[in-house]
């Protein structure tokens, strides 16, 4: 029975969710996971239909006892959590019994970004050979428009759209937008192209390999990492971490929350908030530059000959 609705619920994140492919068969992961624990607990093994608050609650803790870390109990608890209300919405349960859990709390590290020498320097590429005209417009890309390693991959030909200086892209759960591209990643961008056309494409793809094939997840890391080693920077180059500077950089330019947050794709503006801690002291500077009662004194207040305020 259990894995007649473990088939349903994949169906269902598939089809009426839109999750990818990837996040499916990391709840699913997790299901089988808790499901094997439950069995292991009891006897007669038990249907999720009747499995209670308290079961859970034991096997989650089980589980982090074990080792389990608190990021990757978080996503066990989320797959518990939309398998259980998948099952509530089809009226297999009457109430869903992890709904009040909740995982232990996670310290969140701080995505590192890279400053503008490293970006620059990372970027300085001079050879004319395709794969690094190609690998060049793809970090261009990347760096100038914020992207998800998942939305420059899927970009096509066309997405580029040259006379508005802007790119098309699918972000999550299938939510189309229109993003700008600067002056340098279009150069780079025409440079690929011109190359381009001498390969035998089987698709539309922007970025594809010697042989025509779109440019997988992986292939388009490795290189990332092979450029980071190339330009003999100090730190691992990968897509988040031009995303990651992106944001940085333009929220320190323009300390526009809200449209960083559009240019990223972001559904929550408290996920793009996490940008606003990466540099304090730059933002400490701009607001004792720019804040009309910004003044602080070190020490005393020599008007009134007490400890300032902060």
């Amino acid at each position: 029975m259990n894995t007649l609705w473990f088939k349903q619920f994949e169906s269902y994140l598939s089809a009426e969710r839109q999750f990818s492919a990837h996040t499916v068969r990391n709840y699913l992961y997790e299901l089988n996971r808790v499901t094997g624990k439950l069995e292991g607990n009891s006897s007669p093994p038990v249907l999720w239909s009747q499995v209670s608050h308290e079961q859970i609650q034991h096997t989650l803790s089980q589980l982090h006892r074990q080792g389990l870390s608190p990021r990757s109990l978080s996503l066990t608890l989320s797959a518990v959590k939309q398998f259980c209300e998948f099952l509530l919405r089809e009226g297999v349960i009457q109430s869903n019994p992890a709904k009040s859990l909740s995982a232990p709390k996670q310290n969140k590290p701080l995505p590192k970004n890279m400053d503008l020498d490293s970006i620059t320097h990372l970027l300085d590429i001079d050879g004319d050979d395709p794969l690094s005209v190609r690998d060049k417009a793809i970090m261009e890309l990347f760096y100038s428009s914020g992207l998800r390693l998942a939305e420059l991959a899927a970009i096509d030909v066309d997405d580029i759209y040259f006379s508005d200086k802007q790119v098309k892209v699918m972000g999550k759960g299938s939510k189309e937008r229109i993003i700008p591209i600067g002056r340098y990643a279009l150069e780079a961008i025409e440079a690929w192209l011109l190359l381009r056309e001498n390969i035998p494409c089987e698709n539309e793809a922007l970025f594809v390999t010697s042989k025509g094939r779109r440019l997988a997840h992986r292939s388009i890391q490795a290189r990332l990492a092979k450029w980071g080693q190339e330009q003999a920077l100090n730190m691992k180059v990968h897509p988040h971490k031009l995303r990651h500077s992106f944001a940085t950089h333009m929220l320190e330019s323009s300390a526009d929350l809200r449209a960083v947050q559009e240019l990223l794709g972001h559904a929550n503006l408290s996920t793009t908030q996490i940008y606003t801690s990466l540099d304090f002291q730059h933002l400490a500077k701009v607001y004792d530059g720019a804040h009309p009662r910004a003044s602080r004194n070190k020490g005393t207040d020599k008007s009134k000959g007490k400890i300032a305020d902060d």
